[in-house]
């Protein structure tokens, strides 16, 4: 079964089980990686996922997807640089500061960073230090939040 088979079979049994646990299901995907395939789920919730969260989930939906061809199951938390898919992940990130990945090179860069606007259905809007960039959304590659790092290598874990 071709990949875009599986996961549009398996997703809404995915969607079902998040909806029944509290979890919002962010994306599923088959990727092969060497002779391996491997399912990956990816939940969150307002407050972030847990490792107890995502063992929870895993045991739960195993014997639900037993019978597809995949050879790991993986589930995990999309992280803080989630990818920006849905129009519900363009609403949260509205005034935030987005890194954009296009397809094709616009005025001579492939990368644009700025801070998300608005959105709609054909097209985000960026303020940039260039000024506005409207974009197709079909010409973006990639929209994911930028990740601030400052400070965290003061941060103690060892509490």
């Amino acid at each position: 079964m071709p990949k875009a088979e599986l996961t549009v079979i398996v997703t809404p049994k995915c969607q079902a089980l998040a909806d029944e646990q509290g979890y919002e299901l962010v994306d599923v995907s088959l990727d092969k990686e060497g002779a391996d395939k491997y399912l990956r789920i990816y939940i969150d919730k307002p407050e972030g996922i847990t490792l107890d969260d995502c063992e929870r989930y895993h045991r739960a939906i195993q014997p639900q997807l037993e019978a597809y061809d995949y050879d790991f199951l993986e589930v995990s938390s999309p992280g803080v640089d989630r990818p920006l898919k849905k129009d519900r992940d363009f609403e949260r990130a509205i005034g935030t500061e987005v890194e954009v990945h296009l397809f094709k090179a616009m005025d001579g860069a492939k990368l644009l960073t700025g801070y998300l606007q608005d959105f709609s259905k054909e097209e985000i809007v960026l303020d940039t230090p260039s000024g506005e960039k409207r974009l197709e959304r079909k010409a973006c590659a990639l929209v994911k939040p930028v990740v601030d790092m400052e400070g965290v290598e003061s941060v103690d874990l060892s509490e």
